[in-house]
């Protein structure tokens, strides 16, 4: 559900207060753990460091971040990938590739060598 339009956008002051006045040049990466908060388009330029719940992910914000939240540029899940008999028979071709390129690199600079 989005927020009610008379309410208008949640940013939170503490953050807003943090930027006030200042250049983003001069204030470095303004840490923060407020994720559910809004870009505002004073907080453009500006580098954030936003909490993922184990580290601080800087996050430059553009003007296309605008009204989007905080949360949605530092994810808190890392995606290993996908597991299964197809992934394990496509990373094993993938290693076959490699390989084959190698000695393929590797004769071909011996032969030039000669």
């Amino acid at each position: 559900m989005t927020r009610s339009l008379k309410k208008g956008p949640y940013v939170d002051e503490k953050l807003l207060k943090k930027i006030q006045g200042k250049k983003p040049e001069q204030a470095g990466v303004v840490k923060t753990w407020a994720r559910a908060s809004q870009i505002a388009p004073e907080m453009v330029g500006f580098t954030f460091g936003i909490y993922n719940g184990k580290s601080h992910i800087e996050v430059l914000v553009s003007e296309e971040m605008v009204g989007h939240r905080l949360g949605e540029f530092s994810p808190t899940k890392k995606f290993l990938r996908h597991g299964g008999k197809m992934q394990k028979e496509i990373e094993q071709k993938k290693k076959e590739a490699e390989i084959a390129a190698a000695q393929a690199a590797k004769t071909a600079t011996d032969t030039t060598k000669k």
